[in-house]
């Protein structure tokens, strides 16, 4: 039976972390580690996670990619689930990422998409038409495979070390679902599932200050990731070794009689 950690970076949240923690806390199929990436938080964060009994990770670099990094790597399950302070997971959240890992041992990771809260009918089919939908879609279709949702996604612990020494901890600009889901490697598997949901605050879609974070995020992401390798370039190489048989799945040549 796979370890399962479940990381949260959280930066002034402690509000809302404390509803993930209960979230958490009465799943059917409980975590066996929860670390909170405190980002230097300056209200009740630390209270929160004591009451909880949950790990407090302090983490001063600033920026949402140094604090998830820092939890994935701290994190010592087999499994390394990942929610934002704001996500509430449904009670059997963790029992069906176990489950999808178990039916494909050789799944890297698994992401899914949130229900909005808080902000109405219409912030929640922007967030879920526009924000998640275009994401989801254009992104995927950029890389080659589903991109990382970073409030609701679980990577394998090895997939997670190879990839973790290339990961920018340095730019709080750059965004950690996007980022991490371009260093994927074009042998590692990633899956969307849609019946895999979490809640998720609809605070980024209220105001166009908000959006405007977001996309400038995902802007620098991608000139950064760009950088390092063109697009094209990279989706080419993860169709070239998706076309190569893994070993033991080739039909072995037949012999003519």
């Amino acid at each position: 039976m796979a370890a399962i950690s479940v990381v949260i970076p959280s930066r002034n949240d402690a509000e809302l972390l404390a509803v993930c923690l209960a979230a958490l806390a009465a799943q059917t199929r409980p975590a066996d580690e929860i670390l909170v990436v405190d980002n230097a938080s300056t209200d009740a964060t630390a209270q929160v996670c004591e009451a909880a009994g949950v790990r407090r990770l302090p983490e001063l670099v600033p920026g949402v990619t140094a604090a998830t990094a820092a939890g994935l790597d701290a994190a010592g399950g087999t499994l390394l689930a990942r929610l934002d302070a704001d996500s509430v997971p449904p009670r059997r959240w963790l029992e069906q990422l176990e489950r999808r890992f178990d039916a494909e041992p050789g799944l890297a990771a698994v992401t899914g998409p949130g229900d909005f809260y808080g902000g109405g009918p219409l912030a929640a089919w922007v967030g879920r038409t526009v924000y998640i939908g275009g994401y989801h879609r254009v992104v995927g279709l950029l890389l080659g495979h589903p991109p990382l949702f970073g409030s609701n996604f679980a990577i394998r612990a090895e997939a997670w070390r190879r990839i973790s020494g290339r990961v920018d901890r340095t730019d709080p600009r750059v965004h950690d679902d996007l980022h991490i889901s371009y260093l994927i490697e074009p042998d590692m598997e990633v899956r969307w599932d849609p019946d895999l949901r979490v809640g998720v605050s609809a605070r980024p879609l209220q105001s166009w200050a908000g959006l405007r974070r977001r996309l400038a995020m995902a802007y620098a992401t991608f000139r950064f990731d760009f950088r390092r390798q063109p697009p094209l370039a990279r989706r080419r190489e993860r169709v070239r070794r998706r076309r190569i048989p893994r070993a033991g799945t080739a039909n072995p040549p037949r012999r003519r009689t």
